[in-house]
């Protein structure tokens, strides 16, 4: 191996030795998750085949893993409802297979009621284990002796069951319980960060006149593709608020008592508006051009943007590295420090806010027309107007929730 190749192995191996000493990585939680996983196995396997000598023991490791979930909470939920949906497979096998005998109609009538019953909404993502533990209770069924064994056996899969389900539920709390309350700050700065990279490219292009039909087409296909990152944040907020509900470990008891998810949640659907707001405001750039291609006259193309669209697009060039600036301050976001970002969210909408007012009277002076549906003038003014507002009350609504203290604690 060259020493080049050695030296980018070691490189990668040091970078992912600094990613795991991260509490926060997600290189640490795969690991933490794969450790307690394996312990978890370990032990239901010890349980059913060491101590229980059970004919299936692959059962209770198989529940165990499945049960170490990211939260408690699911941990708990889930493990309810799948040792739910193993009995109730079970049970369908236990009444059709003892009356009727281990025969392929007998088969058939076990898969369509067991089938019926997993789509039951109680049993949820857990529905599809009650045709699962049914098949296998049939297969271990037909294998039985006796019908004393055959209960006996039937018996052992809902006991083993419920011994993995309990260990996974078990070392998921006891061993490092899952935190995530970070992920609402984390869901908060990713849409902050994807609105300030758009809009910092855009606004010098727009300083310098008006941009050309492919870079108002890049901006706009770029805009239109934040729905997964959209989906992401508002999952990362739900993981964050569950992470805190049934779990014992100190720091999640503490931030039960001070941390409310009321204004994260908030400022994220405000985030998300305003993405909305900057997807329409490449729209009208864009569709600018193509309203350009179907006017062939000369005259009316030198009359027209050369001499009123690039003063218009200086000033709303500064109105969006305004917003750069307010979206900036939201990409760090960090509860240890909000009281803090607040004040600086606050004074960055008041800047944000004169540099609309330059817009309008931009509109004003120049004469422009914010009603004539072939110039984006209307369009434009109304969407900064909309982003000015947003971003007042997401400084309002932080700035609350660090007033009243909900973030005022420190955190790990």
């Amino acid at each position: 191996m060259s020493d080049t190749a050695t030296r980018g192995k070691g490189e990668r191996v040091a970078d992912w030795g600094r990613r795991l000493r991260r509490p926060e990585s997600s290189a640490r939680r795969s690991l933490l998750l794969i450790l307690k996983s394996a312990l978890a196995a370990t032990v239901s396997w010890f349980v059913s085949y060491e101590l229980m000598n059970a004919t299936s023991p692959a059962f209770a490791p198989f529940s165990a893993v499945l049960m170490v979930q990211v939260t408690v909470y699911q941990s708990v939920v889930q493990s309810l409802r799948y040792v739910g949906a193993v009995a109730a497979g079970v049970a369908v096998q236990a009444v059709l297979g003892l009356s009727a005998g281990p025969d392929l109609v007998t088969f058939a009538l076990v898969a369509l009621v067991a089938l019926a019953i997993s789509r039951w909404r109680l049993l949820g993502a857990q529905g599809s284990q009650v045709a699962t533990a049914a098949f296998f209770a049939f297969a271990t069924y037909t294998g039985a002796s006796s019908d004393t064994d055959q209960v006996k056996e039937l018996g052992q899969i809902v006991l083993l069951v419920l011994i993995g389900s309990a260990v996974g539920v078990g070392v998921n709390v006891l061993i490092a319980p899952p935190l995530r309350y970070r992920s609402a700050e984390w869901g908060i700065r990713a849409l902050a960060q994807e609105i300030h990279d758009l809009l910092d490219t855009m606004a010098p292009e727009l300083g310098e006149g008006a941009p050309d039909a492919d870079t108002t087409q890049g901006w706009r296909d770029r805009a239109d593709r934040t729905g997964t990152l959209i989906s992401q944040s508002r999952e990362g907020l739900r993981t964050a608020r569950e992470s805190l509900r049934l779990n014992p470990h100190p720091w999640a008891r503490r931030r039960r008592g001070t941390l409310t998810f009321e204004a994260y949640d908030r400022t994220m659907e405000a985030l998300v508006r305003m993405i909305s707001q900057v997807t329409a405001i490449t729209r009208s750039l864009d569709l600018q051009h193509q309203d350009e291609k179907q006017q062939q006259e000369e005259e009316e193309e030198e009359s027209g943007p050369d001499r009123d669209y690039a003063p218009f697009l200086r000033a709303y060039a500064t109105f969006l590295s305004s917003v750069v600036d307010f979206t900036e301050i939201l990409a760090t976001l960090d509860e240890d420090h909000l009281r803090d970002q607040a004040g600086r969210l606050d004074e960055a909408a008041d800047g944000l806010e004169r540099c609309r007012r330059e817009v309008v009277r931009t509109t004003e002076d120049r004469g422009l027309s914010l009603t004539d549906p072939t110039e984006p003038y209307g369009v434009l003014v109304v969407e900064a107007t909309r982003l000015s507002e947003e971003c007042r009350y997401t400084a309002g609504v932080l700035g609350n929730s660090a007033e009243n203290g909900s973030s005022g604690s420190r955190t790990a």
